[in-house]
């Protein structure tokens, strides 16, 4: 009887202790063996394409080029093998862009010694892993997007976007108060009051709002 291949395996993280660690405790399984190590996420990349593995286990942050970043640039190389990021932050704004660049799971280094070989066995089969409380921090992560989505002007109010296309078109405050038929320190207080909600100081970062926002057309 012809025993099944291994499932092929780099490990990718810039501490050499954890990486030996993860070493034995995935050799000693009879399906895994790993195949290469990466001390960075550029070392990732070159390891994918040299070694072929079928899944690469990576860190987040990592030097030269942080394991998100690995991660996208194996997928767009077209490269076949699986990514599933080991880290130890488990905070749900890591978990989508991990998921849009193409990473195929996601575990905490808490909980290496218990998922990471799930994990490893799941993404080779071509399905998702998440942490067990992964999948509430993914669709909050999502729904918070959303919403942000449906705001396009992050929450300023009709007037005061009228007051910011204005400033942004070069208007000083007496020629936005006559336009608007309100005065001078009324436009100076809906102005403080659009840099506070926008977390901006001058006026070109409003003119670069109002450019991204489709309010300006460029010149």
């Amino acid at each position: 009887m012809i025993a099944e291949p291994k499932i092929r395996v780099v490990l990718a993280d810039d501490h050499a202790v954890l990486r030996a660690g993860l070493k034995a405790l995935l050799n000693a399984e009879p399906d895994i063996e790993v195949v290469g190590e990466a001390p960075d996420g550029a070392a990732a990349v070159d390891a994918a394409r040299d070694v072929h593995p079928d899944v690469i286990v990576m860190d987040i942050q990592m030097p030269r080029m942080s394991g998100l970043d690995a991660t996208r640039a194996i997928r767009q190389s077209g490269l076949p093998s699986k990514v599933l990021i080991l880290t130890m932050h488990a905070e749900s704004q890591y978990l989508l862009p991990l998921l849009e660049a193409g990473g195929s799971g996601y575990v905490l280094k808490a909980g290496a010694d218990t998922e990471l070989i799930e994990a490893i066995r799941t993404v080779h089969r071509g399905e998702v892993f998440l942490y067990p409380a992964a999948t509430k921090l993914l669709v909050d992560g999502y729904l918070d997007r959303s919403m942000r989505e449906e705001e396009p002007f992050d929450g300023l109010t009709e007037r005061e976007r009228e007051v910011l296309k204005l400033v942004a078109e070069g208007y000083s405050g007496t020629e936005i108060a006559e336009k608007l038929v309100i005065s001078p320190k009324t436009v100076d207080t809906y102005r403080e009051r659009i840099m506070q909600k926008l977390g901006l100081r001058h006026r070109h970062e409003l003119v670069r709002y109002a450019l991204r926002k489709g309010m300006l057309k460029a010149e």
